[in-house]
């Protein structure tokens, strides 16, 4: 076999047949995800509720509402957190081209037309996609229902601490200290004069003084890292069974968790009585939905439990230590906070606490770090939102895949193909030495000879495009 070489100036065809196209055998988890999003009707779903915004027999053909909400899917799948990554890696990759249903000769959306679909789609239709995948959940019977964990966490804002400006007058927070340095006497401050200023000023964050131009909704807070950034707060509502996200909310950074528990609450309860309210999904739900909440200690305070005593749920949030406490014109609170400490210190408490910690740190992990939304590349919370929420009806559909195929994502899938040929290559060396130590300790000879190949890294028993597994080979030849 002669050896070809690369061409560096290659004259490419002038004409090219469609049928000579490079076409993708498909990705197995994007087609049974396709599979499953065609049974439930979402491409026809997502288009009813999509056509009041656009115009009627007017401009040039728009892109599908399913093919944004899809790519928006690939998102949280391939860990990507831009809208110009996930446009990129749809145009690049031959799988997703499939999932989305592109031909080779067509081209994908880029980045402009998912920003131009998301500025035309408004907050609720969103929100009614991540309900429909709810749905979903529910009909596969992953949501139970029995207990809902709240939490939050911070997501890094597309905005800088060093374009920061003031609120009343606009100034700059070079110039602010600037002019802090002349006032103090300094006629030509450097830069070490300006730090040490800086230094001693107090309250010098304070979102009451400062905000950023273009995102006036991201607040100076500190991060789960221990950084001071501007950030969104992202508050998440669980089912405690299968960790499955029940809800999720973006507010401000600077509000407490006993402040904004009430509206994720309150989307919690909207979206189970849209499920209730479903034929399909309304024997899976049980009567006492909604009943049991979890929370850990920065949810505890008197307005939280007296919520719990006026709506007679069944609280377990962790309760700090504040010593002796004076309950007078508080009877209310005393008596959900007495009944929420019985109830934390039992067993089913603690064990509804462990898993807690169990279901939502793992939503926030695969939503936030491996799905890659610690840091939002939008600015305006309304424009997050809409990018988290689908996002977050990802996660909950990579629970029916996990159920289907064992993994959730694809690279989980070639991650178990990766394991099977390591334990095909174990089983195999395994044969080899049983054999040897048969033909060394007993002294019978068998009739051939196993010659294996080297072995290979179990990295790259896989290959990165298709995943699929390449066992390594064997030759058998009789003496």
């Amino acid at each position: 076999m002669s050896m070809q070489r690369r061409d560096a100036e290659n004259q490419p065809d002038f004409w090219l047949a469609t049928s000579e196209l490079a076409k993708s055998p498909g990705h197995p988890f994007y087609e049974r995800l396709n599979k499953i999003l065609a049974e439930a009707g979402f491409d026809r779903f997502v288009e009813e509720r999509c056509v009041r915004f656009y115009a009627q027999d007017k401009g040039r053909p728009g892109i599908a509402p399913g093919v944004y909400m899809r790519m928006l899917l690939i998102g949280f799948f391939e860990g990507i957190d831009s809208e110009r990554g996930i446009a990129w890696r749809c145009a690049d990759s031959l799988s997703l081209r499939s999932f989305l249903g592109f031909a080779m000769s067509q081209p994908t959306p880029e980045h402009s037309s998912l920003c131009r679909i998301r500025q035309r789609l408004d907050v609720e239709t969103h929100q009614e996609v991540f309900t429909f995948v709810l749905k979903i959940l529910a009909e596969k019977g992953l949501l139970k229902g029995r207990a809902i964990g709240i939490d939050a966490t911070t997501l890094e804002a597309n905005a800088a601490l060093r374009s920061i400006v003031r609120r009343d007058d606009g100034t700059s927070y070079a110039d602010f200290l600037e002019s802090l340095a002349k006032e103090s006497g300094i006629a030509t401050p450097t830069r070490s004069d300006l730090a040490r200023i800086d230094k001693k000023r107090k309250r010098k964050g304070s979102n009451d003084d400062w905000k950023h131009p273009h995102d006036p909704d991201a607040k100076i807070t500190k991060m789960k890292d221990g950084r001071t950034h501007l950030a969104h707060k992202a508050e998440h509502a669980a089912d405690l069974d299968s960790g499955a996200v029940l809800a999720v909310t973006v507010q401000d950074a600077t509000l407490g968790d006993s402040t904004t528990m009430k509206q994720t609450m309150a989307a919690t309860a909207t979206n189970v009585a849209a499920l209730a309210s479903d034929k399909k999904c309304s024997k899976k739900i049980p009567a006492t939905a909604l009943k049991t909440w979890v929370a850990d200690k920065g949810y505890h305070s008197n307005a939280t439990m007296e919520m719990v005593a006026d709506l007679d749920l069944k609280s377990f949030v962790s309760e700090p230590e504040r010593g002796r406490r004076r309950w007078k014109d508080h009877e209310t609170a005393q008596r959900g906070t007495y009944a929420n400490r019985r109830r934390v210190r039992s067993r089913r408490g603690r064990a509804w606490m462990r898993k807690r910690g169990e279901m939502i740190e793992r939503g926030f992990a695969h939503c936030l770090e491996t799905g890659g939304m610690r840091r939002v590349h939008l600015r305006g919370r309304l424009n997050i939102l809409k990018r988290y929420l689908v996002h977050v009806a990802a996660f909950n559909l990579s629970l029916v895949m996990r159920q289907l195929l064992g993994v959730g994502t694809p690279r989980g899938l070639q991650g178990r193909l990766a394991a099977l040929a390591a334990l095909w290559r174990d089983l195999f060396d395994l044969v080899i030495a049983l054999l040897h130590r048969i033909e060394r300790e007993i002294g019978i000879h068998p009739n051939f000879v196993i010659i294996s190949a080297p072995h290979a890294p179990a990295a790259a028993a896989v290959t990165s495009s298709t995943g699929c597994s390449r066992a390594p080979s064997c030759q058998v030849s009789r003496k």
